[in-house]
């Protein structure tokens, strides 16, 4: 996992799965971690959702690519660089919501009685040209249940 924070997970050890966190602050960490990644012989690569990680996707999907690493990522952006699977929130509709948010402030609506928004949209993007680069197959029902398939 190449994210920003410390995390857990419980259910790793009930599947048998060894997790590895690899904290990165900097641009200059991700080749290092990528080294560090195929080292240890991950299996795949979970990528965190952080305005680094997002800042430097093409360059995050380039390394992947490079070292031959199966990776998801947190935004539709990543499988739009070549990233192999994206599944988050929808960025485009964060941003209508955030407008929508602005407009209900402008005419006059105190910020401080406005609720939280959560994501009300997320997206599941399957990139099978990365998937064939990999040599990855998906089953027809899983890119059937994909918001986007790139071919």
């Amino acid at each position: 996992m190449l994210s920003k924070r410390r995390g857990k997970s419980s259910r790793r050890r009930a599947l048998g799965l060894e997790i590895h966190v690899f904290n990165v602050a900097h641009e200059r960490d991700f080749d290092a971690t990528f080294v560090a990644l195929t080292t240890e012989k991950n299996g795949a690569l979970v990528v965190g959702s952080d305005p680094l990680l997002t800042s430097q996707r093409g360059y995050l999907v380039t390394l992947a690519a490079r070292y031959s690493m199966p990776a998801i990522y947190p935004f539709r952006e990543f499988a739009a660089v070549g990233g192999l699977i994206s599944f988050g929130a929808s960025i485009s509709d964060a941003f209508r919501q955030t407008g929508i948010y602005v407009g209900r402030i402008l005419k006059g609506e105190k910020t401080t009685e406005l609720p939280v928004q959560l994501p009300s949209k997320f997206e599941f993007v399957i990139n099978l040209k990365t998937a064939n680069t990999l040599g990855v197959t998906f089953p027809i029902t899983l890119l059937g249940r994909a918001d986007e398939v790139i071919e």
